[in-house]
């Protein structure tokens, strides 16, 4: 998140439609600071560039650049610029089905979190916000990093290899591609990140890349049946046409439109030599 030229504040919000992540927020601030108060939800919190000062629970804190800050529900504090210049962040507002309470001592007593990969987890998670499954699921992976951070005591929620259940996974995901992790996770009687975990270790990658592979599939056999690429794109879950083509062209290396004119195959391909055929 690169700091804006003119220095000024800068505010953008919206809600993902992320199960449990209630809110986005990206800011530019240079002289806002703000009063005492608290969230209903908990604030997971990264610096992009500058810092700021704050005060949890009476106690004097700093959230630093390229380090995620992990604010607990109910738990009053404050926030400044800690230099000239200002600050970049982006905020997610989660709720109490990525961290539990009983992680809200923890996180007052310790906020930051010193764990650069849990920060590109971060920033990867704010890239992929308006993918809803690969946002979900990267939010499982990074709440379960926080909850392992500031849950010292608790076990680590790896699980085990469980072909059976990841085969359940990926039976709802062929069934309905719309579905959330939460939902799967609660039907199963699971959680979003063990499904996460198990269902990497027994096909490879996760659930979200998964469907997305299913998706384009599925758009592949359209487009060569010539249906129109905006009707296309609808038909297999992507938000419009620009949606399909990126990643259509991350996948295969062409747009929708070129592989369509195509027919599936160049002049000559697909025949077999003359010595094979004798």
């Amino acid at each position: 998140m690169r700091r804006p030229a003119d220095q000024g504040e800068r505010v953008r919000a919206w809600s993902p439609g992320v199960p449990g992540v209630e809110e986005v927020l990206h800011a530019h601030f240079t002289d806002h600071a703000y009063p005492a108060h608290v969230h209903g939800l908990w604030t997971v919190l990264l610096v992009d560039a500058g810092g700021v000062d704050y005060t949890l629970e009476r106690d004097r804190q700093q959230a630093v650049a390229g380090r995620v800050t992990v604010l607990p529900p109910h738990v009053a504090h404050d926030g400044r610029s800690a230099a000239p210049g200002g600050f970049d962040k982006r905020v997610l507002y989660v709720d109490e089905r990525w961290l539990p309470a009983r992680l809200t001592g923890a996180a007052v007593r310790a906020p930051l979190v010193a764990d650069a990969g849990l920060a590109r987890a971060v920033a990867r998670l704010h890239a992929s916000i308006a993918e809803p499954l690969e946002a979900e699921a990267r939010m499982a992976l990074v709440s379960e990093r926080i909850t392992l951070h500031l849950d010292r005591g608790g076990s680590e929620r790896r699980g085990t290899r469980d072909p059976g259940l990841a085969r359940r996974v990926r039976a709802r995901l062929d069934d309905d591609p719309t579905v959330t992790l939460d939902v799967i996770a609660r039907d199963l009687g699971s959680h979003p990140s063990h499904l996460v975990r198990v269902f990497g270790r027994e096909y490879g990658l996760p659930p979200h890349r998964y469907v997305l592979g299913r998706r384009l599939d599925r758009a592949r056999g359209l487009l060569l049946a010539g249906e129109p690429i905006a009707a296309v794109a609808v038909e297999v879950g992507f938000h419009d046409q620009a949606h399909l083509t990126r990643h259509f062209r991350s996948l295969l290396g062409t747009t929708p439109g070129a592989f369509r004119r195509s027919g599936g195959r160049a002049a000559g391909w697909g025949r077999e030599p003359a010595d094979l055929r004798r």
